[in-house]
């Protein structure tokens, strides 16, 4: 299960950085990009806690955990952000 969410997570992040990319050099955003990019994130982040909450220790893993969370609640703003169609913060 780790596996699965450490991919999903390595796949987001892709996307991620394809989307700072574009939005740095003032590049409108795909937006189904923005939201696979969400969906790849949330998924991995279901399944971390899953996993977590399976251990009987949680370690290393919940301090993961804890950490996601932290970049969870970051995309969550920038998402309200955008919602109230105010531009993003930029560099």
């Amino acid at each position: 299960m780790f596996v699965v969410a450490a991919v999903l997570f390595a796949l987001a992040a892709l996307g991620g950085i394809i989307l700072a990319a574009l939005h740095l050099t003032t590049k409108s955003a795909p937006v189904p990009l923005a939201l696979l990019h969400g969906l790849l994130a949330a998924a991995g982040l279901v399944l971390l806690i899953i996993g977590v909450t399976q251990m009987a220790s949680a370690g290393l893993p919940g301090i993961a955990l804890v950490i996601f969370i932290i970049a969870a609640l970051g995309g969550f703003v920038l998402f309200a952000i955008h919602l109230k169609t105010r531009p993003l913060p930029g560099a």
